[in-house]
């Protein structure tokens, strides 16, 4: 067992865990929205999309997001997935990602999807 992500106390009133396929989904969260310089002892950690929903929408754009965040992904993640496809959708002022990985461990297929919204 791993513990949840984002942090929380459970019903139990201790701290939150889960499963390795869910920790795993946990982890490609914080890799594709942790901004590089955010963590204090790793600077060059997460590929930072947060900051790229106010971008200039166009497919350029979309192709250079894709690329940032796959090679976030492989770069961190490459000891417990392999990344098959990574989808970026800026929808105004939301933006949509979705991965398709195969867990390493067991070699099954998954797919992940985020979405984050945000106000002006």
């Amino acid at each position: 067992m791993q513990i949840d992500h984002p942090f929380h106390v459970d019903e139990r009133q201790r701290t939150a865990e889960t499963g390795e396929e869910d920790h795993v989904r946990d982890l490609i969260e914080q890799v594709l929205f942790t901004n590089p310089g955010e963590r204090v002892n790793r600077p060059d950690f997460g590929a930072g999309l947060d900051q790229l929903v106010f971008g200039p929408n166009s497919p350029e754009m979309a192709a250079t997001v894709q690329a940032i965040a796959q090679g976030a992904l492989q770069q961190w993640l490459a000891d417990r997935l392999r990344v098959e496809a990574v989808e970026i959708v800026a929808d105004g002022a939301t933006l949509r990602i979705t991965v398709q990985y195969t867990l390493l461990r067991n070699l099954e297929r998954r797919r992940a999807a985020f979405q984050r919204s945000f106000g002006l």
